[in-house]
């Protein structure tokens, strides 16, 4: 009797564990999962992107002063600003797009004042080509200071700032570069001087005995100004060359057909103004970015023209 109830009890034992085993043991394992082309393996990973080293030029000029390649600080110095450009692609593009617009008035006031044709890189790195607005309050495409402005013959007002009128500001800049350049002896330190200003390049020269912008010891910004231009210059100069490629019709296009109308006294609505002239507010201030109210009171009774498209 004491033996048939340690067979039933084995027996039991045996059979629960089988029937344990078949809760906790799956079927079958699950399939690993197949590779796919968004994990790719190791061995089939490729960069996103191939980047190269800009050539560098044989030579280089700025304004006919050259940039001395057997200096191997100057040239790092070039190589760095061309990097930075070449591979600010967004950014660069644009001075392409823009100049193709501007270029040719700034040129051609450039030539009329005496100024070599490069000074025109200068606008391009000072603003991107644009009325741009710096965090210390400078202005428009040359940069001006309110004060600035104002000793070269620029309004500045609230309702008048002509640090936004290209034609004019260019022009007060060509002031600055030949006095500079007749102080200096050279473009490359007048445009250094450009940005910071006559006073503070003549200390340097002065405390460093050197009349070179190559051998100044200048601040950061001022120590990278000259390189950027000629970075500008060169790529601006051979696009394809640093990878930018684009046709004319790729680029800003010159102001369509315009007219210019006087006016002598006060302007209680601009809107209403160009309403009057067949064209809307927006397009009166894409002319005219130099007017910057609403409104323009004119005590004196200046003649101001005012440029209107047609059609």
């Amino acid at each position: 009797m004491k033996n048939a109830l340690y067979f039933v009890l084995g027996a039991a034992t045996i059979l629960f564990g089988i029937v344990v085993m078949s809760y906790t043991q799956p079927d079958s394992l699950p399939p690993t999962p197949p590779t796919t082309p968004n994990t790719p393996t190791q061995q089939q990973w490729e960069p996103p992107q191939e980047v190269h080293a800009p050539i560098l030029p044989d030579a280089i000029d700025f304004a006919g002063e050259p940039l001395p390649m057997d200096n191997f600080d100057a040239v790092e110095r070039f190589d760095r600003e061309l990097i930075s450009n070449t591979f600010r692609h967004s950014a660069t593009f644009l001075f392409f797009k823009r100049a193709r617009r501007y270029f040719p008035t700034i040129e051609r006031i450039l030539k009329e004042e005496g100024i070599p044709e490069d000074m025109k890189y200068l606008a391009v790195a000072e603003s991107a080509l644009s009325n741009a607005v710096s965090p210390a309050g400078a202005r428009g495409f040359w940069q001006f200071m309110s004060g600035s402005a104002r000793e070269r013959g620029l309004e500045v007002n609230s309702e008048v700032d002509e640090r936004y009128h290209l034609e004019k500001s260019t022009r007060a800049a060509c002031a600055y570069l030949k006095e500079a350049k007749t102080e200096f002896g050279s473009w490359m330190l007048a445009a250094a001087s450009y940005n910071m200003g006559k006073g503070g390049l003549r200390k340097n020269i002065r405390d460093q005995g050197r009349p070179d912008y190559f051998s100044l010891n200048l601040n950061p910004e001022t120590a990278r100004y000259i390189f950027r231009i000629l970075a500008i210059k060169e790529i601006m100069q051979h696009p394809k060359r640093y990878g930018f490629h684009f046709t004319n019709s790729d680029l800003y296009q010159p102001f369509p057909p315009h007219k210019t109308i006087q006016v002598q006294g006060s302007v209680s609505s601009w809107a209403a103004f160009a309403k009057k002239y067949q064209t809307t507010y927006r397009m009166l201030k894409v002319y005219n970015p130099w007017l910057r109210s609403g409104s323009l009171t004119n005590k004196s009774k200046k003649t101001y023209l005012i440029i209107f498209p047609v059609g």
